[in-house]
């Protein structure tokens, strides 16, 4: 099969080589610390806790029950006491409710889940989700109402600074391969597809090996960002454009990241529950590492852990520079949807000082969604939700390109992440009062 591509995009410095050839080692918790698992890591409604404090838990054990059918459940990623249930940090929401367990045994053994007979309800008895940042319930995404054609795996990690799919791919190839076969079978699923990035040639060399072993075809892709966007990576491999508004399984396919894969194989043949997952600490870091890391655990220990920070620090990004979040605070736990922790320091960072738009069009030749954010970014200043929306706005995968390649510097992204939150309020409001 060819490689169709996208339009628009952006090409940044990638700043991978630090962590891209460095091995996942395994970050252990010791007796007497403390862990703090939010009650919500995922998109829909948050888990609603099954312990209270003074209860003594197991590695694996359930803490948090899903609550509805976009929701996901929640383990315990160590063995310990519940010593409270209280808000936490979080860079989005600025804090969640968490399950603070303090350590009284460090062990790698877990508790199983129990298998179902339906293979949705294991996904959904392990917690597992995207683990590609999106974080949606993946026993929601698995329950196609239609037939579906194509599965694609997401091994392009475009994000700059971050190796932790690269290295899964890397160190855990077939696991990976295992777990996109099980999908294609339990949902009978035609074709399966494993998209991965020029810039990680060992990846893709790994998985060609195992090709004609489990019958996937395996796709190079152009090193573009966003690339891994959904729906980017469903144009660029099979050359179908998800309509506005609509899923992928509308035009048939359906999309996993290679971390959740492995999730779901793990799941499925040792009964293991997501309660780790694999997160690269770079960028001004004495030790940068990609580190098995259990959920829970503060970021100020993932950078004590890595040598501590390189100089003064300004700024500390969970995820990707280009769609992660500032932090505020560095007790912030990692979550399921934590790929990487981004150290920066003053001289690391660009000038942002703002400028008058210049009508230069750059903006609008890298959207990859084929919006207009020079005209977009008036209507949104002014307020103007219903012609932001006349101009397509929901439509924005908050990418960041717009806001990369302004020579203005205009905080385009922001702006549109604003609109689209007030713009679905509305949507709210009027659908609620029409009951």
């Amino acid at each position: 099969m060819p490689y169709y591509g996208f339009r628009g995009g952006i090409h940044p410095r990638y700043n991978k080589e630090k962590t891209a050839s460095k091995s996942i080692e395994r970050y252990s918790v010791n007796i007497g610390d403390e862990v703090a698992i939010p009650l919500s890591q995922h998109i829909g409604a948050p888990a609603e806790a099954v312990v209270k404090k003074k209860d003594v838990v197991k590695r694996g054990d359930l803490i948090g029950k899903s609550k509805g059918f976009v929701s996901s459940n929640i383990h315990s990623s160590v063995t310990g006491e519940v010593i409270n249930i209280q808000n936490v940090p979080h860079p989005i929401m600025g804090s969640i409710p968490a399950v603070i367990i303090k350590v009284t045994e460090v062990t790698e053994e877990y508790t199983p889940i129990e298998l179902a007979d339906k293979f949705q309800e294991n996904v959904l008895s392990a917690g597992i989700v995207g683990l590609g940042g999106a974080t949606f319930p993946s026993h929601v995404k698995l329950s196609p109402p239609r037939k579906i054609d194509y599965l694609i795996i997401n091994g392009a990690e475009c994000e700059p600074y971050l190796t932790c799919d690269h290295r899964l791919m890397v160190e855990k190839t077939e696991e990976i391969i295992k777990g996109a076969k099980i999908i294609q079978k339990e949902l009978e699923i035609d074709n399966l597809v494993i998209g991965i990035e020029k810039n990680k040639p060992d990846a893709i060399e790994s998985f060609r090996k195992f090709e004609n072993k489990y019958e996937f075809e395996l796709i190079p892709l152009e090193v573009k960002y966003p690339q891994g966007g959904e729906k980017q990576l469903i144009k660029a491999t099979v050359n179908r454009v998800v309509p506005e508004g609509k899923l992928p399984l509308e035009v048939g396919v359906i999309v996993h990241n290679v971390g959740t894969a492995l999730s779901i194989y793990e799941a499925l043949e040792f009964k293991k529950p997501l309660i780790e997952r694999v997160v690269t600490v770079t960028g001004a870091v004495k030790e940068p590492k990609n580190l098995l890391v259990p959920i829970g655990v503060p970021v100020s220990k993932l950078i004590e852990f890595c040598g501590g920070p390189l100089g003064d620090i300004k700024k500390v990004v969970m995820g990707g520079p280009m769609m992660g979040f500032s932090l505020f605070d560095l007790n912030t736990p990692v979550m399921k949807g934590t790929s990487g922790i981004i150290l920066y320091r003053d001289s690391d960072l660009p000038n942002l000082n703002m400028h008058n738009c210049i009508r230069c069009g750059r903006c609008v030749e890298a959207c990859p969604m084929g919006l207009v954010p020079a005209i977009m970014e008036q209507f949104a200043l002014n307020e103007m939700y219903e012609r932001l929306n006349e101009w397509h706005v929901l439509n924005c995968i908050e990418c960041g390109c717009c806001s990369y390649v302004c020579p203005s510097r205009r905080p385009l992204v922001g702006y549109f992440k604003t609109a689209k939150r007030e713009i679905m309020n509305i949507m709210r409001q009027k659908k609620n009062a029409g009951k």
